[in-house]
């Protein structure tokens, strides 16, 4: 019986506090080995050498939720409502999805995540949806995170993330104010909300699953069937 596969597990990072700390809900880490896959958190304070010594022992990557990409990043000016921008995990994270894209390894992105990657293939996101664009959807809900508070509805793709799913609708929970706006390089739009905010997209093209949600499986997978496939492909893809 081979060993569990190895998932590098992006985290969070303080801005501006003291003392600086790197830090991650638990519910990616219990979600992630519930899958058979063994989290390797890494963190943005980890040096280039670091790293590189890291790299080569992974067998798959999770990029979590956390704060807003820089949007100069993607070429825009920062909106005001624009919060906890760590230029530090921007740089970690774009050089992990494309490390992993040239390596294809497998990837799953989360909220904040699927951001990074759209941004990674030349994308661009909404800084806020409420200002720009309008929408009544509450896609930072108030209720408790393991709790679905909207639908999304799932479009058919080239890739496996649709299957996965297992439905053309589904209800999800939503603690986003950013989204992607222009799509990355070979992404396609897997599921979108009733506002057309795309909620789930693939990259079909990767050999290998590269894929993102926009709402946190992590913390439906008590309850939630399709949230707990995502976190077994991406170890299955990996290896396990």
């Amino acid at each position: 019986m081979g060993r569990a596969p190895l998932i590098g597990v992006t985290t969070s990072t303080s801005v501006d506090d003291a003392p600086e700390r790197a830090w991650i809900n638990a519910a990616y880490l219990r979600a992630l080995q519930q899958a058979g896959g063994v989290p390797v958190l890494l963190p943005p304070q980890l040096e280039p050498a670091a790293l590189d010594a890291l790299w080569p022992r992974l067998d798959g990557l999770l990029l979590t939720g956390g704060g807003d990409v820089d949007p100069t990043r993607f070429g825009e000016a920062p909106h005001p409502a624009v919060t906890e921008v760590s230029a530090r995990r921007d740089a970690l994270e774009l050089e992990l999805v494309e490390r992993a894209l040239a390596a294809r390894r497998p990837l799953l992105a989360i909220c904040r995540g699927l951001q990074v990657l759209n941004v990674a293939l030349g994308g661009s996101l909404w800084q806020d949806l409420r200002a720009e664009l309008g929408t009544a959807i509450a896609h930072v809900q108030a209720a408790p995170r393991s709790t679905p508070t909207h639908a999304v509805a799932v479009r058919g793709a080239r890739g496996r993330l649709a299957a996965l799913l297992g439905a053309a609708e589904l209800r999800v929970n939503s603690f986003h104010h950013q989204a992607l706006r222009r799509l990355g390089r070979g992404l396609e739009v897997v599921a979108v909300a009733p506002d057309d905010v795309v909620e789930a997209a693939e990259l079909p093209d990767a050999g290998t699953l590269v894929a993102g949600v926009q709402w946190h499986p992590e913390d439906l997978v008590g309850h939630d069937p399709a949230a707990r496939r995502l976190f077994r492909a991406l170890v299955v893809a990996a290896g396990g």
